[in-house]
């Protein structure tokens, strides 16, 4: 029995994307709640005939990009000042793990299907490369400012990424390459390459204008429905000189007991997502009697809810958390929780609320005894759980 041929992938993401608006380069944005570049990404590393996925960034994007695909197995190269350099560098890259069929993907297509990754690799066993590729249906004419001649549409198609290629001979082609090609299509062709077309796919268009993220958000939120959660939690004060509050270091005379950082506010806001998502609460995926969580910063937890319900296709679209405490005061130190919270969820800091009450020195709080915290969290999930 033949043995299947290895398979790997590379996502080209080193561009700037300037017609995208104003901000981080596109394939960074949040679309639905997730970066563009980790749905194009996962979309690959999660189908199971791809043994290897590169992707080919621009040098100053190294933490942003770490941040984006964390968890995803990609091994990240430097790109060159062109698209075409950049593909060089991302074949170049998977030497060592000498694929015989490659696959090669604009980050900028973050809706890809396992169905069109089939269609491309099924093609290539009588192709040297194939290309997803969808008819023109509008009328097309020729003129400037007034319409003079119509062109035959019948031959024209609409191609798309990814373009999938036999990886010997795409990396020969690149590399004899010395024009500047749109497209990966055009230096197969030029090297004699016979590509064939398969079906593509809507879905997949290219993210270029900021129309273009709306459109794609509709399509990925359709079918979601708004879930709330909230949390509630206390520590005590004990022996320290300082406190954790919603991921921020607070100097004080007194700290926090508890099993890891005693980050109320995080537990509070780890346990309003857990609950909209109905997965339990933070002792169910954290049992405080497990001595691996004593001390570790409570970011961990916040970061691990996220994750569960991004997983499921979810989106967290705001949350909020009120601090109870007499002392310390909250004020000098909201923007930085706010932001720091805001980068472990991956929002905008517009969805994310922190504010602060005392209990006009009743009970433990008004006693200074220690500090509470309660959220709430709105997400946006399916009605029918993906296992």
């Amino acid at each position: 029995m033949n043995e299947a041929p290895k398979v790997a992938a590379i996502v080209v993401a080193a561009g700037r994307g300037s017609r995208a608006g104003e901000g981080a380069p596109k394939q960074y944005r949040a679309l639905a709640g997730q970066p563009v570049i980790r749905r194009a990404i996962a979309a690959l590393a999660t189908h199971p005939r791809i043994g290897q996925v590169v992707a080919v960034i621009h040098p100053e994007d190294a933490a942003v990009f770490a941040d984006a695909v964390q968890g995803l197995d990609v091994v990240p190269v430097h790109g060159g000042a062109m698209r075409q350099d950049s593909v060089r560098r991302g074949l170049e890259a998977l030497a060592g793990f000498a694929p015989d069929l490659v696959l090669i993907h604009d980050a900028a297509r973050p809706l890809l299907s396992h169905d069109v990754i089939d269609r491309l690799l099924d093609a290539l066993t009588e192709n040297d490369g194939a290309v997803p590729a969808l008819p023109v249906v509008d009328s097309l004419r020729t003129g400037e400012t007034h319409a003079d001649g119509e062109v035959d549409r019948s031959r024209l198609k609409r191609v798309q990424t990814p373009q999938a290629f036999r990886y010997t001979a795409i990396r020969t082609a690149h590399a004899q390459s010395r024009s500047d090609a749109t497209d990966d299509v055009a230096v197969a062709l030029a090297a004699g390459l016979s590509v064939a077309f398969v079906e593509g796919d809507e879905r997949l268009a290219k993210l270029t204008y900021p129309a273009d993220f709306a459109r794609a958000e509709t399509l990925l939120t359709a079918g979601l429905i708004t879930r709330v959660g909230q949390g509630f939690d206390v520590h005590r004060f004990g022996p320290g000189d300082h406190v954790w509050l919603c991921g921020v270091q607070v100097s004080h005379s007194q700290g926090l007991i508890g099993h890891s950082d005693a980050d109320v506010g995080l537990h509070a806001l780890t346990d309003a997502l857990l609950g909209a998502a109905a997965m339990g609460d933070i002792g169910d995926h954290f049992p405080p009697s497990d001595p691996k969580w004593r001390g570790v910063p409570s970011n961990l937890f916040l970061t691990h809810a996220r994750d569960l319900i991004l997983a499921r296709g979810g989106i967290i679209d705001h949350v909020d958390v009120t601090l109870i405490c007499e002392t310390p005061k909250v004020g000098p130190h909201r923007d930085a929780m706010r932001q720091r919270v805001a980068s472990l969820l991956r929002l905008p800091v517009e969805g994310v609320s922190i504010k602060a009450t005392t209990t006009e020195k009743l009970g433990f709080t008004g006693r200074k005894e220690g500090i509470a915290a309660q959220a709430t969290a709105s997400v946006r999930l399916s009605t029918v759980e993906i296992k």
